[in-house]
């Protein structure tokens, strides 16, 4: 099997410690009827319950798995970048640890992906969340397309297959998790949508209230519209040495 199709998944986790071990299981029952090379690079993001512990037993009995904590909490987008660069593939795919993506998605992701694009993204087209978290959401969707001139139906689920090579170029900020199809299209990607399923949370508590996001995103929309604007690439036709 080509190199090429061998995948990280990378998952920032915060205190899940309910939610580890099943989601392993979930992950290893879709990817291990594939012909793919695959792990999952967990970032554990400065947890203070059990969630480490548990991530150095599953990493002692399978060897898909590999970890990396941070001294404390740093942020999902700290989380995600720090699982892009630790990532040992050239296809990274990117689940929340709270159970509502589904591992299941991730293989029709893949063939999606497989067909020639940069990035897949999952569409949450009947989430489960609570009223006010879906309203919040929808509003802020349409206003962050609005002002960076996209037509993503859904960019805050976190299911996603992206190109690393693209992924470890873009740039870094607080709540960069949140643009992703936007800086991956600074670099050349071409981005497909497809429906996912999306479940209810059993375990643990949203780690984000919808004043917060709405806080940072105002901030952070103008920054990604300056990025579009100011961004520039190049290609070298010949060099020396």
């Amino acid at each position: 099997m080509p190199n090429t199709q061998s995948v990280s998944i990378v998952i920032p986790v915060f205190n899940e410690e309910e939610n580890l071990p099943r989601l392993f299981s979930e992950i290893a029952s879709a990817m291990r009827p594939l012909e793919r090379t695959w792990e999952v690079v967990f970032v554990d993001d400065g947890s203070t319950d059990r969630s480490l512990a548990v991530l150095k037993h599953l990493a002692q009995d399978n060897a898909e798995v590999r970890y990396l904590a941070f001294t404390r909490n740093r942020g999902q987008s700290a989380a995600f970048c720090a699982g892009f660069d630790e990532a040992s593939h050239p296809i990274v795919v990117t689940l929340d640890a709270d159970l509502q993506n589904d591992p299941a998605d991730i293989p029709a992701m893949l063939a999606l992906f497989d067909q020639g694009y940069g990035m897949a993204i999952g569409w949450r087209k009947k989430r489960q969340d609570t009223f006010s978290k879906r309203y919040a959401s929808k509003i802020a969707n349409a206003i962050r397309n609005r002002i960076t001139r996209e037509s993503v139906r859904d960019t805050g689920c976190s299911l996603k297959v992206m190109r690393r090579d693209m992924l470890v170029r873009i740039p870094r900020f607080k709540g960069m998790h949140r643009y992703l199809p936007t800086l991956m299209k600074l670099e050349g990607a071409t981005v497909a949508e497809m429906p996912v399923n999306h479940r209810e949370r059993h375990m643990g508590v949203s780690k984000y209230g919808n004043w917060e996001r709405a806080v940072a995103g105002v901030r952070d929309l103008f920054g990604v519209r300056w990025l579009q604007d100011r961004h520039f690439g190049y290609e070298i036709r010949e060099k020396n040495r």
